[in-house]
């Protein structure tokens, strides 16, 4: 007997900054699982800056999302129906159909997770999970962090943000300084994180504030937002300084070309490198992440923070305050639990 469900389509590709408009829900039926498949109840679906980009009907490193059709994106749940030798029903697995409250999926694309080694099954998609081996894959082999350097994160309250600081401080930075939204998000980040130093970046100009905090420079710049950051970032690494261009959420919902960075001839002098990366492209790593940065979990040295929104029908919402930075740490939706 197949499933009912609830799932969110796109209702249309935005101009600019989306809005409720470009969403829309459905009440779908699924059918129970042939062999080799599995029907998860997801628990909790992954928000990221990344689902932007796929709204336009552009070419990228992901396929665009298609009009009228669902949305997809990270979510762990229970398997409740299987046809698949060695994952029973009760299993917890994480996977890429999330927007819905029901997925049904080859065996093939799911990965079983212990929800008895994460404190919340959430874990999986941020500190645990994607999120995390972009902050540990990103900083370590892209940036080539290396004992001593000063770092430099933007959007440092962020899901990633947050744990590229606690990163390079657990492994031996000489300074590491944060830009966020908000006095309580700069306070967070020096407070709960352990940042040497933040500032908000509605403050004033980002490269005097950058100046101020690091004044003797940095060596790595871990660029979530791009623009001004990285405007400022160029102007503030030392030669032979490293960038991990992870994301540009300044630019995401402009219709024009980003005015900065209007410096970028100082890399040639500086000798720096900017190396733009995908967290696919390194889960080789996986198990070297869930090693260090499971074992800093356990042992309570590493903090990390959720913003969580409840029910499918709130997606969208979540996924728009991300965009304005109303999250502190991981956004995720919880479906059911």
């Amino acid at each position: 007997m197949s499933t009912t469900g609830r799932e969110i389509r796109l209702a249309s590709r935005p101009q600019g900054w989306p809005g409720a408009e470009n969403f829309e829900i459905a009440e779908v039926r699924v059918p129970d699982p042939a062999p080799g498949q599995v029907l998860v109840r997801n628990l909790f679906m992954s928000v990221d800056p990344y689902m932007r980009g796929r709204m336009d009907d552009r070419e990228s490193y992901v396929p665009p999302f298609q009009v009228g059709r669902p949305l997809d994106g990270g979510a762990v749940g229970e398997v409740v129906a299987s046809g698949a030798e060695g994952i029973p029903e009760g299993t917890m697995v994480l996977h890429g159909l999330g927007w819905r409250e029901f997925a049904l999926l080859d065996a093939a694309a799911v990965r079983v997770v212990d929800p008895a080694a994460a404190p919340t099954p959430s874990a999986y998609l941020g500190v645990l999970g994607m999120t995390g081996l972009t902050a540990y894959a990103g900083l370590l082999d892209v940036a080539g962090f290396r004992e001593g350097d000063a770092v430099f994160v933007s959007g440092a309250a962020g899901a990633v943000g947050s744990l590229v600081g606690q990163i390079a401080k657990l492994r031996g930075a000489s300074r590491v300084v944060g830009s966020a939204g908000s006095a309580q998000k700069v306070a967070h980040l020096v407070e709960d994180l352990g940042f040497d130093a933040a500032f908000d970046y509605h403050d004033g100009p980002v490269h005097r504030q950058l100046r101020d905090a690091a004044p003797d420079g940095i060596d790595v710049y871990f660029d979530n937002v791009g623009g001004d950051h990285l405007e400022a970032a160029i102007g503030s690494l030392r030669r032979f300084g490293r960038v991990a261009l992870c994301g540009a959420i300044a630019q995401y919902n402009e219709t024009s070309a980003p005015a900065a960075p209007r410096n970028l001839a100082l890399a040639i002098g500086k000798e720096l490198t900017l190396r733009g990366f995908i967290v696919g492209s390194h889960g080789h790593r996986m198990p070297d992440f869930v090693q260090e940065v499971g074992g800093w979990l356990r042992e309570g040295r590493i903090t990390w923070r959720e913003t969580v929104v409840d029910g499918l029908e709130n997606a969208p919402g979540a996924f728009l305050g991300l965009l304005r930075g109303e999250n502190t740490g991981k956004m995720v939706v919880r479906l059911a639990g």
